[in-house]
């Protein structure tokens, strides 16, 4: 079977170059994982090995949550390969319509098992996760199908929060 890494490479979703991140940050590569998670092969390996840490880490979730727009394909799939119901958070509250931030049905104290596309300093989903708790819901773990190793593990480890990563980017970076 394919490698998630491997996948990843062959899309062409690992890029070098000049960058800045969403976290300000400058880079001499990019995870474009877009380039991944609109390939539906591509999407429904990510959504199995999801489902397997699910497993293997014994986590129990009433709901699968990703931040706008990056995770949503991605807890799509998983939301399809797991049955969990999907909440999506923006990253603003909306100033139209209901001027809801999170998208979807819940109940206050049920968990939400957070899905990320790449984590660099964690600051997106640590604000997601902040926007959940203060509606009453839980958050213990986040899965990110890319870890870059630049300081999301801790920040999230400092908010009582595990990070488990599908790929780090010290294993993509290798030949």
């Amino acid at each position: 079977m394919e490698t998630l890494a491997d996948a990843l490479k062959e899309c062409g979703a690992i890029k070098f170059g000049d960058f800045t991140l969403a976290s300000g940050k400058k880079s001499k590569y990019y995870v474009d994982i877009k380039k991944a998670s609109t390939n539906p092969r591509i999407l429904k390996i990510i959504a199995h090995a999801i489902k397997e840490k699910i497993k293997s880490h014994s986590i129990s979730a009433d709901y699968v949550g990703c931040v706008a727009l990056g995770g949503v394909p991605i807890a799509v799939a998983v939301s399809l390969e797991t049955g969990l119901p999907l909440i999506i958070i923006r990253k603003e509250v909306k100033e139209y319509g209901t001027k809801g931030q999170i998208v979807g049905e819940f109940k206050q104290s049920e968990s939400v098992l957070m899905v990320e596309d790449v984590a660099t300093t964690g600051g997106s989903v640590l604000k997601a996760i902040k926007t959940l708790r203060e509606e009453g819901l839980i958050v213990k773990h986040v899965i990110v199908v890319v870890d870059r190793e630049e300081g999301a593990n801790k920040a999230l480890d400092d908010a009582g929060v595990e990070l488990i990563p599908l790929v780090k980017m010290s294993e993509l970076m290798k030949e």
